[in-house]
This record gives C-alpha cells, sequence and structure tokens, in this order.
C-alpha cells in the first residue's frame, strides 16, 4: 500500500468505522427500560403421557395447573372440560414460558372480563371483511363461558432458527401432540361418565396455537402438515415471529422450509376452481385466523418487518399489530420479556377468553366474529394513518366503521354513535350555567358540572374548520360531545331533540402516566396529562351550528382525598397551521446542531411533524420547554421570576405533551408526557423490499395552546448507530465475506502472472477505488429488478435511499475488515517479539523445538499480512 492518498482512505475509514462501532456498542449496552410489569404464578407442571409409539422420544407435553396447593395429576386431568391452548416455544425455549400466559388466563377467567369503557372501540376495516352490521351485532362477553386449559410443547430447547430439519421435526411432533390432546378430551369425558358424574360440556374440535418466535413459525407449518386433522386447528397466535423469512438463514434448508411453507399457505387461501374456472369450494384455510404480535423496537432479533403478514394470509384473516401500539400495553419490549411482560399477557389472556361463545363453551366458528374479537380487544382506537387530521375521521380511520347512516333534519349525513347510558345523569340548574365559549380554544380546568357552548359556524371560520379536544375526563361519566343543529330552548331539549347526536363515543383513548394528587383539599395542583383525544372533521360537523361540552360535577367522597386534577382542552384549528416537513438535509445537519422550533401562544393543539427519513433509521432526541404560559410577571427579578414560572407557575397551567409516532410497517408508538424523549420506531427502511411510503415517519404532538414553547430536534448519534448496525448487519456480514473473497482473488491474479503478490491490506485497499468490474457487479442486478418491477408493475423500491444505505454497508465492512487485518498484525508483532525475546534467552534443545515451529509460523504468516509489494 503505497501512496499518501492510499494511506489517508484507509485512515479515515478506520477512524470512522471505530467512531461508529463506539457509538453502536455505547447504545446497545445501556440497559433498557421497557416498563413492564412481572407476572408471578405458582406453576405446576403435568406429565401427560405419549408413550404410544406415535411420538419422538425426546419430546414431551405438558398440562399447566396455576395453584401452590398440591393436586392429584391423573384426577386433575380427569377433570379437563375447557378449551385446549397449545404453548409452542421458540428456538432454545422451554414449555415452562408458558407460565405467564397460562397463570394471567387463570386470574382473567376467575375475576371476569375488563371493564367496559365508553372509549371509540376498533372496528375491522373494509379490506378486512367489516361493515356496519358486524360491528353493531357482535358484543364482546360480559361473563366468561369457559376456562382456558394450558398445554406446552417441551421441545428440548433445540435450536430451531438453525436447521429447517429441526423445525420439520418440531412441526410432526406438534401435530401428534394436538391430536393427543383432542384424544384426551375425550378419554376424560368418558372416565367421568364411567364414575356417573353428570357430562354437559361439549368436546373441544380444535385447539388455539400460541407461539412464541419460531414456536409462531411452527404453528403455521402445523396448518399445512398432510397428517393434520381437519379444522383441528382455527385460530393461531404468535408472539415475535418471524413470519416473511428466518431472521438469519444459516442453512439452506431453514430458508426452503420458509419459503415452502409460505407457498403453500398462500395456494391454500385461494378459491377452489377447476381448470376452467369454475368455482368449487371456498380457500382450504378459510376457517383460519391468524394474529402477530411484534415486540416493537426493543425486540432486537426479530424485526417487525418480518413479523408481518403480507402477502402469507388475507386482511380477512388475520393482521399484525405491534405491542407499542397495543390497547392497555403502548410499550415495546425485547424478545423475551414478550412472554412475561404483565400489561401484554393480560391483554392476550382477556383476548382469548373472549373468542368463546357463551353458547357451546367454545371459541367461534366464524371466522368473522374471532377475527372481531382480536380487533376489539387488541387494536386501540387510535387511527392507524394520520390522514385523519385532514380527510373525515370516519372514512379515513381504518379502526372505525360507521354502525349506521342516518339523515338528520337539515339533511347533513351523520353516523348513528353508541350513547352514553342511560343511568348516567347529572343535575344541571339550568341554561343560566351555561357558558358560552367566544375564543377558538375553550379550556376546562375543574369539574364544574356546566355546559360549554360552542359556535361551529363562528369559531370554525377562517380556515380552523376542524376540532380537536383532549382531556383526562371519563366519557359519559365525566363529559359528553353532542352536536346541535340548532340552539337549545331548554335543558330538556338533549333528550327530546332527535337531531342531536352525540360523539361522546369518538373519544380515543391514549396512554398516560398518572395524574398528581392534591396534597391538601382546595390545594392547587400540577395539570393532570390527557388520556383521550377526538377529532372532528368538517364533514363530521357540516349541518351542525354548535358542539357542547358537558362537564360533570366533581363528586364528593366523605373521608378521602378528593380526586385527580381534572383538564380538558378543545380548539378549532387548521392542521396546516401544524406541519413541518423535516428533510433528510436537516435531519443529518441536526447530528451537530439541533433544530429549533418555537411554539407561540395559541399555536395549534396538534403539531404534525414529518420526517423524510424514517426514525428506525435515525432516531431523533425531542425536547419540550415551556419557556412561556401567559402569566404576567410579578414584582420579582427577571431572572427568579423567569425561573417561578417555567418550573413551577407554568407547570400549574401547562398539561404535559404527547407525542404519537406513526410508521407504515409497525404502526402507532406512544410517548407520554413527553419533555426529553428519543423517538425511535421499529422500522426498516432502504431495503429493496421496501416500498416508497415507508421511508417516512409521522409525529403529531398534542401540545397546550395557552403555553410557548421551545422545541429541539436532533438526532441521536448513538441511537443512529446501534439501529443502523441492528437493521443491516446481515448486510454488513455479507459484504465483509465478499471483500475477502476479492482481495484473495486479486492475490491469485497476481499469482497467475508471475507479479509480486501485493498484501491482503494493499487489496482490501484498492476496494475503496470502486473498480469498474466490481462497480458493473453492482450496479447489473440493481438495474435488472428495476427492469422486472416494471415489467411486472409492481411498486419501485427506494432506489436512492437503498443506494446509499448499501455505500453506506459496503464502506464500513471495508473499514471493518481493515481493522481486522491490523489487530491480527499487532497479534504475530506481539507473538514475534515475545518469540525472539525468549529465544535469546533460552538456548534450551526443548525452547528451539518448539520455538522453531512458532517462528516458522510467524514468518509464514507474516509474508502473508506484509506490506510490502
Amino acid at each position: 500500500m503505497q501512496g499518501f492518498r492510499a494511506k489517508l482512505r484507509v485512515a479515515v475509514l478506520v477512524i470512522i468505522t471505530i467512531w461508529i462501532g463506539l457509538l453502536a456498542l455505547y447504545g446497545l449496552l445501556k440497559p433498557i427500560s421497557n416498563g413492564c410489569i412481572m407476572t408471578y404464578m405458582y406453576p405446576t407442571y403435568i406429565p401427560i403421557s405419549t408413550n404410544d409409539g406415535g411420538s419422538s422420544a425426546k419430546y414431551g407435553l405438558y398440562l399447566y395447573h396455576e395453584g401452590w396447593k398440591k393436586i392429584d395429576f391423573n384426577e386433575h386431568i380427569k377433570q379437563l372440560s375447557g378449551v385446549p391452548v397449545l404453548f409452542i416455544p421458540g428456538n432454545g425455549g422451554s414449555y415452562k414460558q408458558v407460565r405467564s400466559l397460562a397463570a394471567e388466563s387463570d386470574r382473567a377467567y376467575q375475576g371476569g372480563p375488563l371493564e367496559q369503557t365508553f372509549y371509540q372501540e376498533a372496528y375491522l376495516t373494509p379490506e378486512e371483511g367489516g361493515d356496519g352490521a358486524s360491528g353493531a351485532g357482535f358484543h364482546l362477553p360480559n361473563q366468561y363461558s369457559s376456562r382456558l386449559d394450558w398445554f406446552a410443547v417441551d421441545l428440548e430447547g433445540e435450536h430451531s432458527a438453525m436447521d429447517g430439519r429441526i423445525l420439520e421435526e418440531h412441526t410432526e411432533y406438534v401435530v401428534y401432540a394436538i391430536h393427543k390432546i383432542l384424544d384426551q378430551y375425550k378419554e376424560s369425558r368418558d372416565a367421568r361418565q364411567r364414575e356417573g358424574a353428570v357430562v354437559s360440556a361439549s368436546l373441544p374440535k380444535s385447539v388455539i396455537l400460541v407461539g412464541h418466535s419460531m414456536g409462531g413459525f411452527v404453528a403455521r407449518a402445523v396448518i399445512v402438515h398432510p397428517h393434520l386433522r381437519k379444522s383441528a386447528v382455527e385460530t393461531i397466535l404468535t408472539l415475535s415471529t418471524p413470519h416473511q423469512s428466518p431472521p438469519v438463514a444459516l442453512q439452506p434448508s431453514l430458508g426452503d422450509y420458509f419459503k415452502r411453507v409460505n407457498e403453500e399457505w398462500r395456494r391454500r387461501y385461494e378459491v377452489q376452481t377447476t381448470r376452467t374456472g369454475r368455482y368449487v369450494s371456498d380457500p382450504l384455510l378459510s376457517h383460519v385466523v391468524v394474529v402477530s404480535i411484534s415486540g416493537g423496537y426493543n425486540d432486537y432479533q426479530v424485526r417487525s418487518k418480518l413479523e408481518t403478514l403480507d402477502n402469507i394470509v388475507p386482511p380477512t384473516h388475520g393482521f399484525m399489530i405491534s405491542s407499542t401500539g397495543m390497547r392497555n400495553v403502548w410499550l415495546s419490549m425485547e424478545h423475551q420479556a414478550i412472554l412475561w411482560c404483565n400489561q401484554l399477557v393480560v391483554q392476550v389472556s382477556h383476548t382469548l377468553l373472549s373468542l368463546m361463545d357463551s353458547r357451546t363453551g367454545q371459541p367461534f366458528p366464524e371466522t368473522q366474529k374471532r377475527l372481531t374479537v382480536f380487533s376489539r380487544m387488541l387494536r386501540s382506537g387510535i387511527p392507524r394513518t394520520f390522514n385523519w387530521m385532514k380527510q373525515p375521521y370516519s372514512s379515513h380511520q381504518s379502526t372505525h366503521t360507521p354502525i349506521k347512516d342516518i339523515k338528520n333534519a337539515l339533511g347533513s349525513q351523520a353516523y348513528a354513535l353508541s350513547k352514553c347510558p342511560s343511568n348516567v345523569h347529572w343535575n344541571n340548574d339550568g341554561l343560566e350555567r351555561d357558558l358560552y365559549i367566544q375564543t377558538t380554544t375553550m379550556t376546562v380546568l375543574a369539574m364544574d358540572g356546566r355546559r360549554r357552548w360552542l359556535d361551529i359556524q363562528k369559531l370554525g371560520s377562517n380556515g380552523k374548520s376542524h376540532f380537536i379536544f383532549v382531556t383526562n375526563l371519563a366519557p359519559c361519566s365525566g363529559v359528553r360531545l353532542h352536536l346541535w343543529p340548532e340552539k337549545a330552548k331548554s335543558t330538556s331539549d338533549l333528550a327530546a331533540n332527535k337531531r342531536v347526536v352525540e360523539v361522546t363515543s369518538k373519544l380515543v383513548k391514549i396512554p398516560s402516566r398518572p395524574a398528581p394528587r392534591q396534597m391538601e383539599p382546595g390545594s392547587q395542583t400540577e395539570q393532570a396529562p390527557p388520556s383521550a383525544v377526538l377529532c372532528l372533521s368538517p364533514e363530521e360537523m357540516r349541518g351542525f351550528r354548535f358542539l357542547t361540552i358537558s362537564v360533570a360535577p366533581r363528586p364528593s367522597i366523605s373521608g378521602r382525598p378528593p380526586p385527580a386534577a381534572s383538564m380538558a382542552v378543545g380548539q378549532f384549528f387548521n392542521p396546516q397551521d401544524g406541519e413541518r416537513d423535516l428533510s433528510a438535509q436537516l435531519m443529518l445537519l441536526s447530528t451537530y446542531s439541533q433544530k429549533e422550533i418555537f411554539l407561540k401562544e395559541d399555536h395549534p393543539l396538534a403539531f404534525n411533524l414529518s420526517f423524510s427519513i424514517s426514525l428506525g433509521l435515525l432516531p431523533v432526541t425531542l425536547s419540550l420547554n415551556t419557556v412561556g404560559c401567559g402569566i404576567k410577571r410579578s414584582g420579582l427579578l427577571v431572572e427568579e421570576d423567569g425561573d417561578m414560572e417555567n418550573s413551577r407557575l407554568c407547570k400549574l397551567r401547562c398539561f404535559p405533551s404527547v407525542a404519537l409516532a406513526w410508521d407504515p410497517t409497525s404502526g402507532i408508538h406512544m410517548f407520554p408526557n413527553l419533555q426529553d424523549e428519543t423517538i425511535i420506531v421499529d422500522s426498516s427502511p432502504a431495503l429493496w423490499s421496501s416500498t416508497q411510503g415507508s421511508e417516512r415517519t409521522t409525529v403529531l404532538l398534542l401540545v397546550d395552546p395557552h403555553c410557548s414553547y421551545k422545541m429541539s430536534i436532533g438526532v441521536s448519534e448513538t441511537a443512529a448507530a446501534s439501529r443502523f448496525l441492528l437493521l443491516y448487519n446481515s448486510q454488513m456480514v455479507g459484504f465483509s465475506f465478499a471483500i475477502i473473497f476479492f482481495a484473495l482473488m486479486r492475490q491469485a491474479h497476481a499469482w497467475d502472472l508471475d507479479l509480486p503478490i501485493p498484501s491482503l491490506l494493499t487489496a482490501v485497499e484498492s476496494n475503496l477505488r470502486m473498480p469498474l468490474p466490481f462497480l458493473f457487479l453492482c450496479i447489473m442486478p440493481i438495474l435488472i429488478s428495476l427492469f422486472i418491477s416494471l415489467i411486472m408493475s409492481q411498486p419501485l423500491p427506494p432506489f436512492v435511499s437503498f443506494i446509499t444505505v448499501s455505500v453506506i454497508c459496503y464502506f464500513f465492512a471495508n473499514g471493518f475488515i481493515i481493522l481486522l487485518i491490523f489487530v491480527t498484525q499487532l497479534i504475530f508483532y506481539a507473538a514475534a517479539i515475545i518469540h525472539v525475546f525468549i529465544k535469546t534467552r533460552w538456548q534450551g534443545w526443548e525452547g528451539s523445538v518448539c520455538f522453531g515451529f512458532l517462528h516458522w509460523f510467524i514468518n509464514l504468516s507474516s509474508s502473508f499480512f506484509s506490506l510490502k509489494r
């Protein structure tokens, strides 16, 4: 390696590689605070006999029992009468990992369903087969009809992510275990009948499969196994499971098995026809529902992009949801934590129990009903697209379908939403207590039992035609919202006027941290964080003149502390006023100089940030500092007065901000009580299989319009470096092998021509010059792929970002190989120095023989790694 430019290229590349590597290691080694609560249990694992010659001798089957008392295993098995659920562990997993789900399922069955709320419910989209009739005709149970009997297969902790043959063996045993479980229920029922017991429950005809990691893929492989009984499995729930492809295909058999299983799934979801195209029957898997749950950005082992069911399971039979956007969860969790995170485990347990038909005690046979249960129990009411800020809420919110279209007297179209129950009644003293809001921003600081009237035509003029409302008051019991076509004459008009539409159920629940408590009655507290949001578009308010917000009176509870501080803020706004587009150049520059945005008072409550580069690749640190809150200056010094206002007085005035980040791949990510937060989403941009829309991330901020803020946005170097290595480590490894082989090729070429053999470092350094043959081999596959995409009318991949990331991975791989060469040389040089030092001081025969071999090895290695030509 000669020349100053060559040495400079190598030095710069090595420095950059070391810097990125250290930043990534710092980000990866920091402890993760996922916010999960531990799950506790008293497990007992009852072995199920499988000595009938039909299963592998090294695997086993167990039945879980929750409780600290000792039980008779045979008697417990004899009493089986619930719904069978089979847990399949993942790569290197244990059957004992079933304990968290099984324990919480037992508690959920005994405690009953979750408390019913009046927040916006999630419904199936039209693509998923949802319609108004299905949404209106189905209700979650008020009491669970059957308990869950949890089984688990013991797969000996084998590493199924390493070999496709292991996956096949696991699949075969799980098929046997399913048949054994169904037969066991019949044997248990027959045994009870022989003893004269009354038997009323029907025998289960199917088993619910719950798989973790590779166990989830085994569950899907079971469905297409030729030996599985018909309709033996109709429901599958997977946790952190790669469905599209293995995370790392170390052996061809692994990728081949994934390909065969996925192709069979696609084929079996097709309508069965004859060669002439005549209809024969429904798809073979028309009765199967699959739901995939992703752990989010903290799951380093399996990314959400691999966990999607796109092009494998149609939307009418399954979907993927991230734990960051899951109802009552809102957390990202590691690959193993998803099995014990209590918030998620509780929600999953209640979801599975809600699948039961009260008439039969078994899961609903209808596919649509089971998918509806999963949607309403797992999905939140938050829209899965941010078009709702500009367009009608009902037509673009994929989780909401109008129950019934009606026409009011003024000819406008409204939606018949669920009203508050009749037993929720507030005492009011008449219209003299009503408030008439004259400003576009409305505030509620206390539960005063009064009703606010907002003139839609007056306040919604000048482009401010959208209305947004945030509050921590519970719908119906704390706050109610109505749309009025005209002014009410009396308080009884609310019940008598059929043209009044209640929109209280449009409140969407969002996560929030606990509200501050009053230290003593009458004392003032900090503002409570919002726990619900509502957005009304102009189309939804068309034909109505007034919007009323009724607040319940604060309940007085004798002998108890007063309830938490209440808050509610509503605003008519123009969505375009709160939009900011952050370009790729600005995001890269923010690494060294943070971008600052100042929000003056009376700014839009909803502030929309659009990042041109996905926050899954370049996470940003977003800081919100309150600089003012409309409180007049006191007689203190300026410095002291400013500190007091920002630290104490503004906390009484401004509610804590909330961020909702949306990514096309993984959905919603929630960041409550935002002050200084690194916003990361789980996305895999800049891949050839990515689409154009996957490169952007949208962040919606809910900030108090009464206060002024200084917003600082900067790319987090440590988070970006760690995310980059996590997302593209496989590409870097592939480039590293290609670089080594390319360097060896150069040395072999010089050997054939009887030229001086270049050192390995010199050969690797030549890669930085981008030789024409190598450049040609890089560009040709890309051009061919683009040509095929145009012919097949497929969406074009993000070409620029793909090339940019590929080049970065290529140079990083070169820097890693150069570092490896330097380290190897240092090791050999150190060994040579030690060899010479010892040889000059030890002239014995044994030392000469031993170190003679070491001397030969060092000389051979030095000639291989020599820097001289």
